[in-house]
């Protein structure tokens, strides 16, 4: 079965139901919402929304097969365990290390975007110094023990979800007329050059970028496996997926291209205090750039935990040095937290050292592999479902609709962005780079299989659900 916190397991059921709901809620709020919305709509005009309406329906489908699978089996290793069983060891390998891979990027990624967010207010400060200083500060959190992770996350998310929901009321008062000196017209979607201003084919085209702004609803299927109730976490959470992204990224970015003309919209810069501009709110740019820091800080703070629990993971199964699975009194995987951080420190330094060449290369490869790992998402659950109803016969409650016929038009459609990024030249070095990547991935584990170890799968063919080797103390989770 999956790794359920127990007393077997060496992880403590640290998380909260409110944790698990904010980080459930927030995940998904980020710079790329509040700045990179602006090239949608730039690109696509007014009917940018519908972009953010057809990418939110492909990750809603997606979280669907995920959740199905992590339902019935709640793991740490979450998608990555799933890939394994269905695909084989090859999948669940190369998935663990391209979603590692993933994540260490977006943490030195974001500690460098924070650096440069502070640095505009204390000029006097170095970008890669205050990198490193908001580094050491998750670092410090995500040491504390499962709950810091979680209570620093309620609170970032919970910031993130009210500057949002203030953003909407304003916005919509304004759109409807309520608001001193406004009045109610949609003209804005149609009069500069129309809802379509540059044709159909951004609107479709714009699914490449703005997937990648959406990434972070699957962190809760892996936070949900150190709650109590992993099961009816997963459920709730992947059932408000649809809420979150109508009412996050397709409502917003409604009201923002009725309130501005899409023409105003300057790519690079928020389209959201642009509309608070519009309307008349005075410091919108400050305010709005507190709340940005916030969401850089939050995505930093999960980009921590995700990579080093995934360490945990890949540990377990023989994919990673079997230290990653030791963890310290309170339950937390320190060696393998602080291995995430190194790559974080290395990749501040790249950025300080080659900012267009190396550390770009990293940003850009890091964009086409999740993508490669919701296929394989996708993939396992096609593969899974008769699985898992034969081994719980009855018991599959929470199901991907439409089975088989919806989870392969998913994958079909990833394929098809995944095509659609080789086929732009703006995306084509994304998908290029991704590629090599996952081929990298692979040839490893395939000199591994050869010349390495055996890796740490019991002979039923399932993994090894609760790796216990290298852990500091035997009864560290029993405690809980």
């Amino acid at each position: 079965m999956g790794t359920i916190p127990d007393d077997t397991t060496p992880l403590r059921a640290g998380l909260k139901q409110r944790h698990l709901t904010m980080i459930s809620l927030g995940g998904v709020i980020g710079a790329g919402l509040f700045i990179g919305s602006s090239a949608i709509i730039h690109e696509a005009g007014p009917g940018a929304f519908i972009t953010y309406g057809l990418t939110g329906l492909l990750v809603l489908l997606v979280m669907r097969q995920l959740g199905e699978m992590a339902a019935a089996r709640p793991s740490t290793g979450s998608f990555t365990d799933y890939a394994r069983m269905a695909l084989g060891p090859w999948a669940g390998f190369s998935t663990g290390w391209l979603y590692w891979y993933f994540w260490v990027i977006v943490v030195g990624f974001e500690a460098v975007v924070g650096g440069q967010m502070i640095n505009k207010w204390l000029p006097g400060l170095p970008v890669w110094l205050i990198a490193l200083g908001l580094l050491v500060i998750m670092t410090a959190i995500n040491l504390m023990s499962v709950g810091s992770f979680g209570e620093a996350e309620y609170w970032f998310a919970g910031i993130k979800v009210a500057a949002i929901i203030v953003f909407i009321l304003l916005a919509g008062l304004f759109v409807l007329g309520l608001w001193p000196g406004a009045e109610l017209s949609f003209a804005n979607l149609t009069e500069h050059g129309g809802f379509f201003p540059n044709g159909l084919a951004p609107v479709l085209s714009g699914v490449v970028v703005v997937i990648f702004s959406m990434t972070g609803v699957e962190v809760v299927t892996v936070a949900a496996a150190e709650s109590k109730e992993p099961g009816n976490a997963i459920r709730k959470a992947v059932s408000s997926v649809v809420f979150r992204i109508l009412g996050f990224f397709v409502l917003s970015t409604f009201l923002i291209v009725v309130i501005r003309p899409w023409s105003a919209i300057t790519p690079g810069e928020s389209p959201f205090v642009a509309a608070l501009d519009g309307i008349g709110i005075p410091a919108a740019a400050d305010i709005l750039n507190a709340v940005v820091l916030v969401a850089v800080l939050s995505c930093l703070n999960s980009g921590l935990y995700t990579a080093s629990r995934m360490l945990f993971v890949l540990g377990g199964r023989g994919d990673a040095p079997r230290w990653m699975t030791a963890v310290n009194r309170r339950g937390v995987p320190v060696k393998g937290l602080l291995s995430c951080t190194v790559v974080g420190y290395g990749c501040v330094m790249l950025s300080a050292l080659w900012p267009d060449t190396v550390f770009l290369f990293l940003i850009n490869a890091s964009g086409a592999v999740f993508l490669f790992v919701y296929l394989l998402i996708s993939l396992s659950q096609l593969r899974m479902r008769k699985r898992l109803e034969a081994e719980t016969p009855g018991g599959l409650t929470f199901k991907m609709w439409l089975h088989p016929f919806l989870p392969v038009l998913v994958a079909l459609a990833i394929a098809a962005v995944l095509i659609s990024m080789g086929v732009r030249s703006e995306s084509r070095i994304e998908l290029l780079q991704g590629v090599v990547v996952w081929a990298l991935m692979s040839a490893i584990y395939a000199v591994r299989k050869r010349f390495g170890p055996s890796h740490g799968k019991p002979s039923n063919g399932e993994p090894n659900d609760n790796p216990t080797h290298g852990r500091s103390k035997p009864s560290a989770a029993a405690s809980h």
